[in-house]
Formats: structure tokens, C-alpha cells, sequence
């Protein structure tokens, strides 16, 4: 890492040094002369006015307080469930770069806006070459370093070859039946009635730590139903489920 050194007695109070400053030098980060570039400061600028977006593009989900969730929220309550689940994980992974990939997943929503997974469209067929349109005009704007950055975290996201974009990408189904649970009961389609069975599956299946969490968050979802009086046992049945944990599989 590009840097300088910096000593021990740099530090005015050695106890609240970094770990390590008291035994040790340690590197210092030198910063970009980019930060200081009005032009790139400018452009930085007019990213997060744009991503911003975010914070008021609506989901096809519920809060516990009946308001309907933004894409900012879906985005923050992944990150925290990555925080906490990433110890109890079968297969480690590297936490940060995760939290990375969770913040720029829906980055493209700024543009392309937020469609719900169920919908039936010519937007949603059209959903990833209008989203790689957007990831493209996005790097376009930033800075080269930040761009190019952004936009390799957005497409290993996409392509799910590591594991970390696995975990990841895990997190934004299971996010989505835990905010359900959270909400009423009146906010769900019928057709989320099934995706109880079918969405979580899947992204989960590789991991045993994961897939004991879909077991709880689907007890959760289940009782949350059948206190809304509908019926499991046929739900169950048209899924052809049966209440254990999925089929492993192997990480690529």
C-alpha cells in the first residue's frame, strides 16, 4: 500500500493509537491528489446527488410503521444482516468487500428504478441491458478510479462467481421475506404467499449457515400467514415442500 511511515510517538495519546502503533510503525495512507481536484471533487459531487435517489425510490415492500420501503433502507438492512450473519457463515468471507458489493448492488435503480421481482413487463425483460446502460453512464461521470471501481463491484455482484458475491447476493432475498415479516399482512400479493417457498432457496442452498437462517426467517413468514388465516398446508403442497433444509452445493 503507497504511504509513509508513521512512528510511535506521532500519536498524542498512545493509548488510543491504532493496534499496533504502540509496538510498531505503521503505514499511512497517502491521500489521492484527486480529492483535491476541483474537477473531480465536482463530479463526486453530482454522483451523490444522483445516487441520493435512492434514498426516496420505493420498493415493492412494507415498514412495520405501514410507509413503503426505499431502495436506501433495503440497501442499509442488508448490510447490517451481512455484518451479523458473516461469522456464523460455513464458507468465510472477506466482510468488507461484501459490504462493498451490498452498497452498490441496486446503484442502477437510480436510473432504471426498482422492479419488483414478480412483475410481468416489457421493462423487466428489458431490466439488465437497461441497467448496464445505467452502470455505464454512471462510471462515466466519476472520476477514473472511483468509476472503474464501481463499476467492477456492480458486475461481480451480477455475476456471482465469488463468494462474497454469493453471500451478497443471498442477503438481498432473505432481506426482502425478512422486511415482510415485519410488515402487514395486507401489503403482500398473493403471489408472495408462494415466494415464501421459492425465493430464498436457491441463493441459500450453498451454505449451511445460510440455510438454517432461511429456516427461521420461513417459520416467521409462516406464522405470520397463518395468523392472516391462510393456509399453509396448501401452500406447502403446491411447492411440493417439505419443511427441511435444502439440497447443499458447492461453491464456485
Amino acid at each position: 500500500m503507497n504511504g509513509v511511515w508513521i512512528c510511535t510517538e506521532d500519536w498524542g495519546d498512545p493509548l488510543h493509537a491504532p493496534s499496533g502503533c504502540r509496538q510498531r510503525a505503521k503505514r499511512k495512507p497517502s491521500v489521492p491528489d484527486a480529492l483535491f481536484n476541483p474537477t473531480a471533487a465536482a463530479a463526486l459531487l453530482d454522483f451523490f446527488a444522483l445516487a441520493e435517489r435512492l434514498k426516496t425510490e420505493l420498493r415493492h415492500s412494507w415498514l412495520s410503521n405501514d410507509r413503503q420501503e426505499s431502495v436506501a433502507e433495503h440497501t442499509w438492512m442488508m448490510a447490517l444482516m451481512a455484518v451479523t450473519l458473516a461469522p456464523s457463515l460455513e464458507h468465510p468471507v472477506d466482510l468488507g468487500h461484501v459490504l462493498k458489493l451490498i452498497i452498490v448492488h441496486d446503484l442502477a435503480e437510480v436510473k432504471v428504478g426498482d422492479i419488483p421481482v414478480f412483475e410481468v413487463s416489457d421493462r423487466k425483460n428489458a431490466k439488465m441491458e437497461a441497467e448496464l446502460a445505467a452502470i455505464s453512464e454512471i462510471q462515466a461521470m466519476l472520476p477514473e478510479e472511483s468509476g472503474k471501481l464501481i463499476t467492477s463491484l456492480w458486475h461481480e455482484y451480477e455475476a456471482a462467481t465469488t463468494v462474497e458475491a454469493r453471500f451478497a447476493r443471498a442477503l438481498d432475498h432473505l432481506e426482502v421475506q425478512v422486511q415482510h415479516n415485519l410488515a402487514s399482512i395486507d401489503t403482500w400479493e398473493p403471489i408472495e404467499h408462494d415466494l415464501v417457498y421459492t425465493k430464498m432457496d436457491d441463493r441459500c442452498a450453498y451454505d449451511q449457515g445460510l440455510r438454517e437462517m432461511v429456516q427461521a426467517v420461513r417459520g416467521r413468514a409462516e406464522r405470520k400467514l397463518t395468523e392472516g388465516g391462510f393456509d399453509i398446508a396448501a401452500l406447502r403442497g403446491r411447492h411440493g415442500f417439505v419443511p427441511k433444509e435444502p439440497k447443499d452445493s458447492q461453491i464456485s
